[in-house]
């Protein structure tokens, strides 16, 4: 694992991750970002929010951007490993195969099967592990079989990645006063909180959001130090069981504060959104739940974005949603 510190993560090189992302041969597409009041969503209460649509970028999510700026800086047809519950692993199969890399992604197995199936499609290897034995599958793979471990949240060139998401939502809404993102290890946070905080957003206050059984960061936060912990939620790709290092000294320069969602929170936000046209998984909605059941204080009268971050949500786990 990187041991750099949050001081490598400059403007500059945020930028030139960016433009690597941009010019991506992956794909990476600019998401759009549409007014909440122009969906048929029921109506924001006494602010303005602009939805982030990352559930549209390729893949999926937008896990796409870091594993663009990881493989540019790693060598053609290498043989690697990660760990992910769904939607790195999807990202990190499809650019395998782009690059013509040998990769295996170590899965736990509260996993759907649905999202193993489809890495699988991308011609990686997936094993299936419960959640406490996932970094000693990792680190056979390491030993015995000579991989390289690609972290799914806590690597600089990843965050680096991430953080074009939030150089490309400032385009739109130059100097927001509030931003919600999604949690899970901390990459995509910390990433985006670095991006608007450099550019010069010192009054934007950005929230994280996690859920309540899966709360590494919230924890962390208030132990002062990356924790871990045993994780249950329906967003599996916000349940890591521990909190980035990296990421955690990022959030701590730049979060103004992580706030927690229920399940049931997050599945009724999943059927509200499909509900407008909207396709997100769990993990996705986190933020939107937060918005929807007042998580984020004093919001009156504010410009809003909230980064809605993942669509990959089969029709099987659908049907378990309320109406």
């Amino acid at each position: 694992m990187s041991q750099v510190s949050a001081d490598a993560v400059t403007l500059d090189f945020l930028k030139e991750a960016r433009e690597t992302v941009r010019t991506s041969p992956l794909g990476v597409i600019r998401t759009p970002m549409i007014p909440w009041s122009r969906t048929t969503l029921p109506p924001s209460a006494g602010c303005s929010v602009q939805l982030k649509l990352e559930n549209m970028q390729r893949t999926g999510s937008f896990k796409i951007r870091g594993v663009a700026n990881q493989f540019a800086r790693r060598p053609r047809g290498g043989r690697f490993v990660t760990v992910s519950a769904g939607n790195y692993g999807k990202s990190f199969a499809f650019a395998s195969k782009h690059y013509g890399s040998k990769g295996k992604v170590v899965m736990p197995e509260t996993a759907p099967e649905s999202r193993a199936v489809l890495i699988q499609s991308f011609g990686v290897e997936v094993e299936r592990v419960p959640t406490s034995s996932l970094m000693t599958a990792v680190n056979r793979c390491v030993q015995d079989d000579n991989m390289t471990f690609l972290h799914s949240f806590d690597d600089l060139d990843l965050i680096a990645g991430h953080a074009s998401l939030g150089l490309e939502l400032l385009e739109e809404a130059p100097d927001p006063d509030v931003v919600v993102v999604c949690c899970g290890g901390g990459g995509l946070l910390a990433g985006v909180a670095a991006a608007i905080k450099l550019s010069g957003c010192d009054k934007t206050r950005i929230y994280g959001v996690e859920p309540e059984g899966a709360c590494t960061m919230y924890k962390s936060f208030i132990e002062k130090k990356p924790v871990g912990m045993d994780v249950k939620s329906i967003a599996a790709g916000l349940a890591p069981p521990f909190a980035g290092r990296l990421p955690f000294e990022l959030c701590q320069r730049y979060v103004e504060q992580i706030v927690l969602v229920s399940d049931d929170e997050m599945k009724a936000a999943v059927s509200a959104l499909y509900g407008a046209g909207l396709v997100v998984e769990p993990s996705g909605s986190a933020t939107f739940a937060a918005l929807l059941h007042g998580r984020i204080p004093d919001l009156e009268g504010r410009e809003v974005v909230c980064v809605l971050s993942g669509g990959n949500i089969g029709k099987d786990e659908l049907a378990d949603f309320p109406d």
